[in-house]
């Protein structure tokens, strides 16, 4: 089966892409079932009702989340979805959940779990711990393939957990830092795995963001409020391809793509 996940995506602009091409893809490539990081959709910071509804209407099956999923209050009900997952790993009495299995084409079932690092994040539980006690639950267990997003920001700490689940799960994908790494690989094992696939928003900013404002913060080391980059948009992705009948991998293909017609938010 083929498996697209999508990159971070980055507010409007992003989603709008993300929107278009997804669809293209599923059709031009026979995707089975598409997983697509959220976590920055609402101006880059949090979950957008709006943006969520228009990714599952043009083909998104499942919304990963990371850090940033808790900033928009106004959105936090997205989280009771069963299709719109959090990292696994904060702590209990929070909203949501971070795993879920789907059925994709042919009654093949598919676990999504998310977790999220400690290194130079916040003091969460063990990703590690976590991912063991995910995967010894039934459901989890009883799936045909495993795909962990693992949302990041140490590039050794994706490493590790790539290792420590090798084998175990179809495939680990890094999110989180926005910029798409070159390692696209499927272990002996069959664990497909990338350390980070990168961001569907602007290139015209620092990491989706506006580069102005980015510039002004590290000069002169104060708070400075997010705003989004516009135009040159790209979609970055990893496809799939996993044996169903093993839950093993058997290829990733790393995916850049712009759209010179997508007009900048307005």
């Amino acid at each position: 089966m083929k498996i697209l996940f999508v990159a971070d995506v980055v507010g409007k602009g992003g989603a709008r892409l993300a929107a278009r091409l997804v669809s293209k893809i599923r059709d031009e490539r026979d995707v089975d079932f598409c997983i697509a990081n959220g976590e920055n959709l609402k101006q880059g910071r949090g979950l957008d009702k709006r943006l969520v509804r228009l990714l599952f209407d043009n083909g998104v099956d499942v919304i990963t989340g990371g850090n940033h999923v808790w900033d928009s209050q106004s959105d936090k009900e997205l989280l009771e979805d069963h299709h719109v997952l959090r990292p696994q790993n904060y702590p209990p009495g929070l909203a949501g959940r971070g795993w879920g299995v789907y059925e994709a084409g042919g009654g093949t079932k598919v676990a999504v779990l998310n977790l999220q690092g400690r290194t130079f994040l916040y003091s969460i539980d063990c990703p590690f711990r976590a991912a063991d006690d995910l995967l010894a639950r039934p459901e989890v267990a009883d799936a045909d393939v495993r795909i962990v997003d693992f949302h990041a920001e140490a590039t050794a700490e994706k490493q590790a957990l790539t290792w420590y689940l090798n084998g175990r799960v179809s495939a680990v994908i890094g999110t989180h830092t926005h910029v798409q790494t070159a390692d696209a690989r499927v272990t002996p094992e069959g664990t497909a795995a990338i350390t980070d696939v990168g961001m569907t928003g602007s290139l015209a900013g620092v990491i989706g963001l506006d580069r102005d404002r980015a510039i002004k913060r590290f000069l002169q080391q104060t708070p400075v409020p997010f705003r989004l980059a516009k135009g040159d948009y790209v979609f970055n992705a990893v496809l799939l391809s996993v044996d169903e009948t093993t839950g093993k991998a058997t290829g990733i293909e790393r995916i850049w793509l712009t759209d010179p017609e997508l007009e900048a938010e307005k």
